[in-house]
């Protein structure tokens, strides 16, 4: 993968080149081994202008063509699908060699550009009600100003969750403080993260107020960047490495309609992704999970099974999630610090978990991890996530 930064003056197809050539010299591999090639991003038509053929683009640049070419858009989740999508070429037996791609870029010379265009990830109809009402009657005093316009209203959706989460178990600003000092530290110790910057947790709470309870080193930022995987039947992975790294569960799903007491879209698929890959919440020594907001990394640890409905803030607290801890999240930094362009944010995360598993991940190490977990949220519809993906890797 890229670092995830601020790259006014790269394109995307540089990005991607960075990443993809970076993956091949790592596997050994030259690119005319690739035999189909899926490609994710999210918001590359409404930043730029292209749309449509937005794979075939960026790999015809680098000298890739002639194979199948599938494009993915799917908010947050686009290159999470991507990687769900080759995985399912090589694990069905179609093609034996499979690349995931995804790329980004989200910083503009006009920045309500890159908002907006995060914002059409919801029912646009419904949000623009939703958003004249919170703006006309539960604007705080000292809060950032322009949902949508100077920030993502996903912040302001967020903010709603926290607040509803604290209304329920007690949850409290300084917990969900304690996930963005926690991943900023470990950010800090990631050569690919877009901030390296340590924060205290005074820190943390006395930055600029984007929404209740959040504050802004709360949220993650927008950046650009490119994360690229290759997948292999094991037969073929065998003739370039003697580490392979197996996909053991791969899931995409979508929210739906539910009753209030029905598991949601988050504990519906890790509930199918921890049966196909025989294990449990207990048997995970990682998990990279989608922290867009400091709040939304304490409720998947609840949706994810790492602890029951409520019990999120005192995992927190218990150093449980912590890179020294029994299963660190978001050892890369997570959105919050390694950055979140969003459409190469899951293979981003597939890129940390691989190189975790085989012990490469120098100064922000897991000892000893065998199996690990990622989640990736895309969009929201009704109050839920839009899509979801969710892989378990293991050696």
């Amino acid at each position: 993968m890229t670092r995830f930064g601020k790259y006014i003056d790269r394109g995307l197809k540089n990005l991607s080149r960075e990443a993809v050539d970076a993956a091949l010299q790592r596997a050994g591999m030259d690119k005319s081994a690739i035999e189909a090639a899926i490609v994710g991003n999210a918001v590359a038509g409404l930043m730029f202008g292209q749309e449509c053929i937005r794979g075939q683009v960026v790999l015809r640049d680098m000298g890739i063509g002639g194979i199948p070419i599938i494009n993915t858009e799917n908010a947050c989740a686009s290159s999470s699908t991507a990687f769900h999508l080759a995985w399912l070429y090589v694990a069905s037996g179609m093609y034996d060699v499979a690349l995931a791609l995804g790329v980004e870029k989200l910083y503009h010379e006009d920045k309500r550009r890159s908002f907006q265009a995060i914002g059409a990830a919801v029912d646009v109809e419904i949000m623009q009600r939703i958003m004249a009402q919170m703006a006309a009657t539960s604007k705080k005093e000292g809060e950032e100003g322009g949902a949508g316009e100077s920030r993502s209203m996903f912040m302001d959706l967020y903010a709603m969750a926290a607040r509803d989460h604290m209304h329920r178990y007690g949850t409290t600003k300084e917990q969900f403080g304690r996930v963005a000092v926690k991943n900023h530290y470990h950010g800090s110790l990631n050569p690919h993260a877009q901030y390296r910057e340590r924060y205290t947790l005074e820190e943390i709470l006395a930055s600029p107020l984007v929404a209740e309870p959040l504050t802004r080193l709360m949220c993650s930022p927008i950046g650009d960047g490119a994360a690229a995987a290759i997948l292999c039947s094991e037969e073929k992975a065998r003739q370039f490495t003697s580490k392979p790294i197996f996909v053991r569960a791969s899931f995409v799903d979508s929210g739906k309609d539910h009753r209030p007491d029905e598991p949601g879209a988050t504990e519906r698929i890790a509930a199918k992704a921890y049966e196909m890959a025989g294990v449990t919440p207990e048997d995970l020594d990682l998990v990279e999970l989608h922290d867009a907001s400091a709040p939304a990394e304490i409720i998947l640890y609840e949706e994810l099974g790492l602890c029951a409905k409520g019990e999120g803030g005192p995992l927190i607290d218990s150093g449980y999630t912590e890179l020294t801890g029994k299963v660190p999240v978001n050892t890369s930094g997570g959105l919050l610090s390694k950055g979140h362009p969003i459409g190469a944010t899951g293979v981003a995360q597939i890129c940390e978990l691989f190189d975790q598993l085989r012990g490469e991940a120098g100064d922000h190490q897991v000892q000893g991890a065998k199996v690990a977990l990622a989640e990736n949220g895309g969009g929201m519809l009704r109050a839920e996530v839009a899509a979801i993906s969710l892989h378990i890797l293991s050696t």
